[in-house]
């Protein structure tokens, strides 16, 4: 068969299955991604803002995952955790359950973005001049007024260029998924390339899909960054 063949939509191609899997990753990084910024913003916060036992609690949350690889912590969370669950319910005489493959993923791949996520984000919030917060809570404003007109808007120009590589990131985290059976694009691929044994052909073309996400991405999240950026004096070509 040609390449068109094996690239076509319907079968005996295996486009539609390449598209399929394409699909599935989109969710999971999606899903991912915004659990993520969700577990980041608060965990960000609390590093700052929190107690000591809160801020000792998330220090132990950032750097275990950090220090993890994301593929031993998929399996732990994946296999572990949901066999631990359904123990527990067996014990409460309660039947077992079966995790959706796409709640997991995001669930899995959300808790591993919300380390970095945190640590990105209390970053940018160091950044924000003290003096505005300062001046801000003298004229009284309160402390969620002064978080969505003071701090959010200007840590948002520093944090995206680190929140755009954990996009980039949730994306391709989402290949570690096949390990554990769920149809992404990595799994869609090598099922295609392993039963037309055309092996180059489909992981030049799953590479080229990511490239693509990759591209797209770098193009929305500079756009982004201009708009949290407006207003800020441009720096001066050259400028060291």
């Amino acid at each position: 068969m040609s390449t068109l063949e094996l690239l076509a939509l319907q079968p005996p191609g295996w486009g539609g299955n390449l598209l399929r899997g394409l699909a599935n990753s989109i969710q999971i990084a999606v899903g991912a991604y915004g659990l993520g910024l969700a577990i980041g913003t608060a965990g960000a916060y609390g590093k700052i803002y929190g107690g000591p036992v809160l801020r000792d609690l998330l220090e132990v949350y950032t750097t275990v995952v950090r220090a993890v690889p994301e593929l031993i912590l998929i399996l732990i969370l994946y296999f572990g955790l949901t066999d631990l669950v359904n123990q527990i319910l067996v014990e409460m005489g309660r039947d077992r359950i079966q995790i959706s493959g796409v709640i997991a993923g995001i669930a899995v791949l959300g808790v591993v973005q919300g380390a970095y996520s945190t640590e990105v984000l209390r970053g940018a919030i160091l950044a924000v001049p003290h003096g505005q917060i300062e001046a801000a809570r003298a004229m009284g404003m309160p402390a969620g007024m002064l978080a969505r007109r003071i701090t959010l808007p200007l840590m948002l120009g520093n944090a995206i260029p680190g929140l755009a590589n954990l996009w980039l990131i949730a994306t391709k985290d989402t290949a570690l998924l096949a390990v554990v059976g769920f149809s992404e694009l990595t799994l869609e691929t090598r099922q295609a390339a392993g039963t037309t044994k055309a092996y180059f052909t489909f992981f030049m073309a799953a590479g080229a899909i990511y490239l693509a996400i990759t591209l797209l991405s770098q193009w929305g999240f500079a756009r982004a960054e201009r708009w949290a950026r407006r207003g800020e004096p441009a720096v001066a070509a050259g400028a060291r």
